[in-house]
């Protein structure tokens, strides 16, 4: 079957801040393996035979003032080697008006979507955004306004306990694709966590102008259990329907504990008894509507 990779990245270590020095406490762990140049040429190799035949790049937190050279930096390995087909970029859209500064990447003809990401947790290493209702904010609002202007999407990477303000933002921006990363990324894997999860996450799949990556599973447990991606796949599939739902990797993040082919083969399985058509879905078809690629 052919499949998009909806979520991976490229890096240069020089260019992200976050690896360089000592290793910090971080979302998915230590991450010393990680701590080098991550290429397009790597990348390829590590999807060798696994039937990946198109990809999108989501931005890597470059520092925010080089915004723009993080998307220069990815067209051009683009140019060179036809990899990836699609960019998400990083604009801060919690400034005043970020119209400037997307006019600035609008040149860039791979560019898809913008990720600022708005997670908050009570957990201080699973935070990113200042506080966890900005994702619901008066500015962000404004500023994800504007993104259907360009044909942008928002990936929108929040925890379950944010949906209320997030619905705010959604509900707000009807003509904007929300892309809802990781599938709102379930991290308390109790009875009680997950079933929170699902009914906060179905909250978000009732707006038609949401869709949802399976993808970033291992950040929490740190390991590529195929009885958890197939818990998170299937119950993602079944709230949001296969054709709201884009395979990503997270490569390579997913890297620290796994390799590609093993990682395929857990989604594979997860999917294996779903009709032919759900599979394409999910593997192929929603990435390529959704990054029109």
């Amino acid at each position: 079957m052919k499949i998009v990779d909806a979520h991976h990245h490229i890096w240069r270590r020089a260019d992200l801040p976050w690896l360089l020095g000592p290793t910090v406490p971080r979302i998915f762990g230590p991450y010393d393996g990680v701590k080098r140049d991550y290429l397009i040429t790597e990348y390829l190799k590590d999807i060798e035979g696994t039937g990946v035949e198109k990809s999108v790049y989501v931005q890597a937190n470059w520092s925010p003032n080089w915004f723009v050279d993080e998307v220069a930096w990815v067209s051009h390995a683009a140019d060179r080697s036809g990899w990836p087909h699609a960019i998400t970029g990083y604009v801060d859209m919690t400034q005043e008006d970020a119209r400037r500064d997307l006019d600035r990447l609008a040149g860039y003809p791979l560019m898809r979507g913008v990720r600022h990401q708005m997670h908050h947790h009570t957990n201080p290493l699973y935070r990113f955004a200042s506080g966890p209702d900005v994702v619901g904010s008066d500015a962000l609002i404004a500023n994800v306004r504007h993104l259907a202007a360009y044909e942008y999407a928002f990936e929108l990477q929040i925890f379950a306990h944010q949906v209320e303000a997030a619905l705010r933002l959604v509900d707000a921006c009807p003509d904007v694709t929300f892309i809802l990363q990781h599938a709102g990324m379930p991290e308390d894997l109790s009875t009680p966590g997950k079933a929170y999860w699902r009914r906060e996450i179905a909250r978000l799949a009732e707006r038609p102008n949401v869709v949802s990556k399976v993808s970033g599973f291992g950040t929490f447990i740190r390991q590529n259990d195929p009885e958890h991606v197939r818990w998170a796949t299937l119950e993602t599939v079944e709230i949001f329907g296969s054709d709201r739902c884009l395979y990503g990797s997270n490569f390579p993040i997913e890297k620290l504990w796994t390799d590609y082919a093993s990682l395929i083969a857990a989604f594979r399985d997860a999917l294996a008894e779903l009709p032919k058509e759900d599979r394409a879905n999910v593997f192929r078809a929603t990435a390529e509507r959704v990054y029109r690629i």
